[in-house]
């Protein structure tokens, strides 16, 4: 019984200890944070370590960001793997998304879209929107997976419905092309419109097209002219040269 009650207030005692010491952890990572808002990537950098070697997946993710952006480190795009790995392994679904867009490309890993896919995969189902854009490109151009434009469309939609401007576009021209869903040009000039607004060069184009040719909304020359004005100005060469031949400059 004697020992039942020391092992118990051992225990006890213990645990506030193991408490203090996430906390701590927890700290340190929060002064990486604030030394990084600040601009002092070095110090950033040494805390953030700190945090990530005691298994902290955030700071993991951080150190995996400024391995790969080269900030307080020299840019090691393996380093930046590596981190990412850790925090991507604990389920944190921007480190997920890290590691598979490193394979992806091929940075600080072989390029491989089977693995990519993998943890595309895992930040997507998460519910992280550019990892869903991201899993929709993958589907849509048969890298890692068979080409599937239903599974594409389906994964474009989640994250354009969280607002992602790019997977916006890519739904709009599924159902413009109907690639994945029925053709259906109403839907598709919603979708572009919203991803024009967020400033994308290639919706604001699409988006041009449909008012000069009536595709899914009234045709309307000078809303067109409007929005391939909006895709010149960021250098979309196709919105350039159809106002050319509008005889309109941008």
């Amino acid at each position: 019984m004697k020992r039942i009650l020391i092992l118990f207030i051992s225990i006890f005692t213990l645990t506030p200890t193991f408490a203090q010491t996430q906390e701590e952890i927890e700290g340190w990572f929060q002064k990486g944070v604030e030394l990084y808002e600040q601009g002092n990537y070095t110090e950033a950098v040494k805390w953030l370590r700190k945090a990530a070697e005691q298994g902290l997946a955030k700071a993991q993710h951080s150190l995996g960001n400024r391995y790969y952006k080269g900030e307080g480190v020299p840019q090691d795009y393996t380093e930046a793997a590596k981190w990412f790995r850790k925090a991507a392994e604990q389920g944190h679904a921007s480190a997920q998304y890290g590691l598979g867009w490193c394979y992806d490309i091929g940075q600080g890993v072989p390029q491989n879209y089977t693995e990519a896919v993998k943890w595309l995969r895992k930040a997507a189902e998460q519910g992280l929107a550019k990892a869903q854009h991201s899993l929709g490109n993958r589907y849509y151009k048969g890298e890692g997976v068979p080409q599937d434009y239903t599974e594409a469309a389906k994964w474009f939609r989640k994250a354009a419905e969280q607002g992602h401007a790019s997977a916006q576009y890519g739904l709009g021209w599924c159902y413009d092309i109907g690639q994945g869903v029925p053709q259906n040009y109403t839907e598709a000039a919603k979708w572009y419109r919203k991803a024009a607004e967020q400033g994308d060069a290639d919706a604001q184009y699409n988006l041009g097209v449909c008012y000069l040719n009536g595709n899914g909304v009234p045709q309307n020359k000078a809303v067109g002219i409007k929005w391939l004005k909006k895709a010149a100005q960021q250098g979309d060469e196709y919105a350039k040269n159809i106002l050319e031949g509008l005889g309109e400059t941008w």
